[in-house]
């Protein structure tokens, strides 16, 4: 099963909602490129959903528009649009068989062969020999594959999922992270998936959108935004992130800069500082929160064998939590602050809590954030 023609983009123009004095959605610019999957992410209450429903035709714009190919579709009535909706609650008939569930709204607008079509569907998610069971008798996990038939067999240009897996057990869920992301390739229809699980968001999606109280905080590839987040928050939101305070810096001249923290000098790659940073033994009133980012798993404990770092920093370790593939490890700092190391088991040896130790890192593997206080 796949699609007869390419979708068009999906384009968000100034779009915005407000509940009286209170703003859901501030005005989002934002392209989601047709064919693609694409992730809406931030936590409860930040807008993705009221944003996922203005698409859908579920909630009214307050102003703005929402363009799908050449269409500008913020007045089209909800059924008219060429988007369907799959929610966390399944929403399936309990009445009705699995091939009946997906070819109902296909027998609404009385297509003639809307067996043969609905059939489709259901081999797509792998379902086909269950088409005459009723859903009570399918696993969580099968109910939402026959959701996303039902939605699929429609053939919409977009496919909005609002937290679809999030009534899933964890292991449900990974597995249908990955069918969802072979369906998706396979029928070619852009998925808009809107979640607060980050994990769930960079397994899936081409490109991720970050949102934090109705604004877009960051948008790109799911591994730019986890290597170069450009905000504090996007940076602890996506994964766990180590940020040093820095004071200052000193230009030695060319690929690195020094940076200082507690009296500490440190290497940083020059590509990574932010435009607009001032450079120099001070720093700006404008660049008044100005941190080094160190990702737990770039860091490293090091030992006699290590090859040389360019950055040490010593420590204690004050925890060690052993969690099968990885050891996650706190490091006292001299001046207090505890950094995050994680460190795969792979038959190196192990700190223990109480040990001195000294960390390092790569330059090319840490990030600069400079945000105003």
């Amino acid at each position: 099963m796949a699609t007869t023609k390419a979708p068009g983009d999906l384009r968000l123009v100034q779009l915005a909602r407000h509940f009286d004095d209170f703003v859901a959605v501030a005005g989002l610019d934002l392209l989601v490129p047709g064919g693609s999957f694409f992730a809406l992410l931030g936590p409860s209450g930040c807008g993705k959903t009221t944003t996922l429903r203005m698409v859908a035709g579920l909630e009214e714009p307050t102003s703005g528009q929402i363009f799908l190919g050449e269409d500008d579709i913020t007045s089209t009535r909800a059924y008219q649009r060429k988007v369907n909706t799959v929610f966390q609650s399944y929403a399936l008939f309990p009445h009705l068989s699995v091939l009946d569930n997906v070819g109902f709204g296909l027998r609404q607008r009385k297509v003639a062969d809307w067996r043969r079509k609905a059939m489709e569907a259901l081999e797509l998610v792998k379902l086909g020999d269950r088409a005459k069971q009723r859903p009570r008798q399918l696993s969580g996990g099968m109910q939402q594959r026959v959701a996303l038939a039902r939605a699929i067999v429609n053939e919409p240009d977009v496919l909005l999922l609002d937290e679809p897996l999030g009534a899933l057990d964890l292991k449900l869920r990974r597995e249908m992270q990955i069918e969802l992301k072979r369906i998706q390739q396979e029928v070619g229809i852009t998925f808009i998936h809107v979640t607060h699980d980050q994990e769930e968001a960079m397994t899936m999606a081409d490109t991720v959108a970050v949102m934090r109280a109705g604004h877009l905080e960051q948008i790109g590839a799911p591994a730019d935004l986890y290597d170069h987040p450009a905000t504090t928050f996007v940076a602890n939101f996506l994964g766990q992130s180590n940020l040093l305070p820095l004071e200052g810096f000193s230009d030695p001249g060319g690929e690195f800069v020094t940076a200082h923290a507690h009296g500490i000098g440190l290497v940083v790659e020059r590509a990574q500082l932010p435009a607009g940073l001032v450079v120099g033994p001070g720093l700006t009133a404008t660049d008044s929160s100005v941190r080094l980012g160190i990702r737990p798993e770039k860091l490293q404990i090091l030992g006699h064998d290590s090859p040389p770092s360019a950055n040490r920093l010593p420590g204690s370790v004050t925890d060690a939590s052993f969690n099968g593939v990885a050891t996650t490890y706190l490091v006292a700092m001299p001046w207090g602050q505890e950094l995050t190391v994680t460190q795969p088991n792979d038959g190196s040896a192990r700190a223990n809590r109480g040990d001195v130790v000294t960390l390092g890192w790569n330059p090319h593997q840490a990030f600069v954030l400079a945000e105003a206080d």
